[in-house]
């Protein structure tokens, strides 16, 4: 989280209680969204190349009872294909205030780090995501083929696309459930880059569920 760069902001905000987060993130090169032992909810952009970071991309926090809306918004002609090519999004939020996260973005890459919660939703455009030490329930809208890594599975991970292929990578170790639902979608498996016949366990509590239209899932170990 500390990666140092020429340029960038910070945006912090006081959490007291439990908040419903809502964040509506626009376009970035990386998204790292991650829980901290801390107090605050802190949105750090960076780069390297764009030199008015500050004055063109605007981080509005609200505080709305139990919710936490969270905007970033570009300003002065600046373009999601800039963002997208030379801005990196930091989120934090403090891990003992999570109720809920809601997240929508566009990133090359999106990291989920360190995060206990039983509800949370992404609305997402990426081809690379990333879940370190997360724990609960995961939902993903994505209608990219994406590469999936996850450190572990603590929990339910539930994909749903449309007209996609794509590749969830877990460890060799992990024991889960596969669920394809919705309409003409399938779940295969792979170990060392070879298809394999189903290695999930029916019964397990961790689920993997794919969920849409036209739609596959790879599970790979190895």
């Amino acid at each position: 989280m500390e990666t140092e760069y020429l340029y960038e902001s910070i945006t912090e905000y006081d959490i007291d209680e439990s908040k419903h987060y809502d964040m509506k993130l626009e376009g970035a090169k990386r998204l790292i969204l991650a829980g901290y032992e801390g107090e605050k909810i802190r949105v750090r952009l960076g780069s390297n190349t764009f030199s008015t970071l500050q004055n063109d991309f605007k981080v509005k926090i609200d505080d709305i009872r139990k919710r936490i809306d969270i905007d970033v918004k570009r300003k002065n002609g600046a373009t999601e294909a800039m963002a997208k090519s030379e801005i990196d999004i930091f989120v934090q939020i403090p891990v003992q205030y999570i109720d809920k996260i809601e997240c929508e973005a566009h990133a090359e890459t999106v990291e989920i780090r360190s995060i206990e919660c039983e509800n949370m939703e992404f609305g997402v455009k990426t081809t690379n995501l990333i879940l370190e030490n997360v724990v609960g329930s995961v939902e993903v809208d994505c209608n990219l083929d994406m590469e999936i890594m996850c450190d572990s599975l603590n929990g339910e991970i539930a994909i749903n696309q449309v007209s996609a292929t794509s590749k969830i990578h877990v460890p060799k170790e992990a024991i889960f459930q596969a669920v394809a639902k919705g309409i003409g979608t399938s779940i295969s498996y792979e170990k060392a880059g070879q298809q394999v016949e189903r290695f999930d366990a029916p019964e397990a509590d961790n689920v993997i569920e794919l969920n849409g239209i036209k739609s596959e899932l790879i599970v790979c170990i190895g």
